[in-house]
């Protein structure tokens, strides 16, 4: 039986988490919601249903949007990671905003750019983070001094539009760093 440190739930198929050892990953085929919690959690909930352009989502599967509530409810249990984009309407909506007081489950959220972390494109993401206090978060990478190469919608001058992989990938740095948190949980 396979002893693991961490869970990512709602992931892609060729996700990086798969290559690492210490993961139980949750893609499509393996339903996230068979996860029984017991070890920290990074979860990456459909986000069609909660950002600015919701409204243009067409292809929303029936209870697509209540999986990043139950989602929620894992992070404070569990301890770990909610990652969606900065302008989703769960924060402020269900968890505390970037810079806000933490909630009463001691959860607070950080913004980062993804582009820092190895994206292609500058992907600002908001972080909700349950289980450790916010003085001991590891430290971010620097800021790139260069362009991003590509845009999430491919409307950034000279910049190239991202293929939905790239939209939809997380870069290894980023689960280096949250590995790092969710070891100090």
């Amino acid at each position: 039986m396979d002893i693991f440190k961490y869970a990512a739930l709602f992931c892609r198929s060729d996700s990086a988490y798969k290559k690492r050892s210490d993961w139980d990953v949750y893609d499509m085929e393996r339903d996230a919601l068979t996860f029984k919690g017991g070890v920290p959690c990074v979860c990456h909930p459909p986000c069609r249903s909660w950002g600015m352009l919701s409204h243009m989502a067409h292809n929303v599967r029936e209870g697509e949007k209540e999986l990043a509530i139950w989602s929620i409810d894992q992070v404070r249990e569990n301890g770990g990671i909610i990652e969606h984009p900065s302008g989703s309407r769960l924060f402020k909506l269900h968890l505390p905003d970037a810079g806000m007081f933490p909630d009463e489950f001691g959860g607070f959220t950080i913004e980062v750019n993804q582009f820092d972390f190895g994206h292609v494109a500058s992907k600002p993401t908001k972080l909700y983070i349950c289980g450790i206090d916010e003085s001991l978060l590891p430290n971010q990478p620097k800021r790139k001094d260069c362009k991003p190469t590509h845009s999430i919608t491919g409307q950034v001058p000279d910049t190239l539009r991202c293929t939905q992989y790239q939209r939809e990938y997380t870069p290894e740095k980023l689960i280096d760093y949250f590995e790092e948190i969710l070891d100090a949980i």
